[in-house]
C-alpha cells in the first residue's frame, strides 16, 4: 500500500457511511459517544471515538485478532485509512459542538516530512466532514513506549497544527504524572481496569480523585471509560469528573449511527460559545435540579439533552 493511494480506497455506501478496505478485510467505523455532564441531570454528547470493525466473507474479526495480519510496513496507512473513515462519519451527524477522538501512534510517523503528510490528512478529512481542525482530538497510544523528549516534540506539532490531544490509558503512577506537567495534553482518558477497581474501596476512589486533581490543575480534563454501571457514572460527580464513557450511557454504534435521534444535541444560546466548554447553567439545566445521589443500587438516569419535536 502506497501513500498517495489511501484515499482511493475510501468506500462510500449507499446509506452515506464511509468504509474502507484491507486485502480481503472490510473495515468499517463504529462510534461511541464520550459525554459531558453540564448538570447532575443533564448529559451531552462531547465526542465520538472512532473504532474499527473489520470483516472478512462476512466473519467479524476483533481488533486484537485483525491488527496481528496487518503487515508491519501497512500499519501507518491503515491507522491513515481508520482515522479518515472515523473523522468523516462523525461529521455525517453534523452536530455543532461534537468532536472526533481518533487514535494516533506518534511511534508510526518517525519521519518529519511524513509526519506533516499525516497532519494535511487529518486537515483534508476534518474539512470534508465539516469539523475545524480543534474539534479533532488524536488520542496518543503507546505512549508509554516513547522516550518523553521525542513524545513531547509530536504532541507541540499536533497542537501547533491546531489538533487537541489526549493520553490513553494513564495511569496513577508518578511517571504518568510527570508526563502530564511536561505533555500539559487537553484530556487524559484514565485505564479502565484499574478505574473500575478503585471505585469499589475507599481508599481507591480517595486515589483517583487525587488524580483528578492534579491532571486539572495542569489544565487537562479527564475522561472516564468503560463505565458498565450508572452507579459508576453517578461516582464520577463525586470525582470531579464531567466526562465519561461506557456501555452505561451507550455503546458502540456501527456508522451510520442513530445517536441523533437517541441524544440530541442540546441547542446552547449564545453561538459564539468556545465548542468545547459546557453551557451556563441557566442555559442547559432544567428549572428543577436535585443534588446527586450517593453511590447505590437505586439511581435516577441521566438525560440526555431534550428531544425535538
Amino acid at each position: 500500500m502506497t501513500t498517495p493511494s489511501i484515499f482511493n480506497n475510501l468506500v462510500r455506501g449507499e446509506d452515506g457511511a464511509w468504509s474502507t478496505v484491507y486485502g480481503p478485510f472490510v473495515l468499517r467505523c463504529a462510534l461511541q459517544p464520550v459525554f459531558r455532564r453540564l448538570s447532575p441531570k443533564v448529559l451531552d454528547i462531547h465526542s465520538f471515538q472512532g473504532l474499527v470493525r473489520a470483516e472478512r466473507n462476512g466473519e467479524p474479526f476483533a481488533p486484537a485478532h485483525f491488527f496481528p495480519l496487518v503487515e508491519p510496513n501497512d500499519l501507518p496507512e491503515i491507522e491513515s485509512l481508520l482515522r479518515t473513515i472515523h473523522i468523516l462519519n462523525a461529521g455525517l451527524l453534523h452536530r455543532r459542538r461534537a468532536m472526533a477522538l481518533v487514535s494516533f501512534n506518534p511511534a508510526l510517523y518517525p519521519d518529519p516530512t511524513r509526519l506533516r503528510v499525516e497532519f494535511d490528512r487529518i486537515r483534508l478529512a476534518s474539512h470534508s466532514a465539516g469539523l475545524e481542525p480543534g474539534r479533532v482530538i488524536c488520542d496518543i497510544s503507546g505512549a508509554s513506549g516513547i522516550e518523553l523528549p521525542r513524545l513531547t516534540r509530536h504532541v507541540e506539532r499536533l497542537k501547533e497544527a491546531g489538533f487537541r490531544v489526549s493520553l490513553t490509558d494513564h495511569g496513577a503512577g508518578d511517571t504518568d504524572i510527570e508526563r502530564v506537567r511536561t505533555l500539559r495534553p487537553d484530556f487524559v482518558r484514565l485505564d479502565g481496569d484499574w478505574v473500575r477497581d478503585y471505585m469499589h474501596n475507599s481508599a481507591g476512589f480517595a486515589l483517583l480523585r487525587v488524580v483528578v486533581r492534579q491532571l486539572s490543575e495542569h489544565g487537562t480534563e479527564t475522561i472516564l471509560e468503560r463505565l458498565e454501571e450508572i452507579w459508576q457514572v453517578d461516582l464520577c460527580e463525586e470525582l470531579g469528573v464531567s466526562l465519561m464513557q461506557g456501555y452505561a450511557l451507550a455503546r458502540p454504534e456501527i456508522a451510520p449511527t442513530n445517536f441523533n435521534a437517541e441524544y440530541p444535541e442540546i441547542i446552547l444560546p449564545l453561538a459564539d460559545r468556545h465548542p468545547d466548554l459546557p453551557a451556563p447553567a441557566q442555559a442547559a439545566i432544567p428549572a428543577t435540579t436535585q443534588p446527586a445521589a450517593k453511590a447505590g443500587p437505586q439511581r435516577t438516569t441521566p438525560v440526555f439533552g431534550k428531544r425535538r419535536s
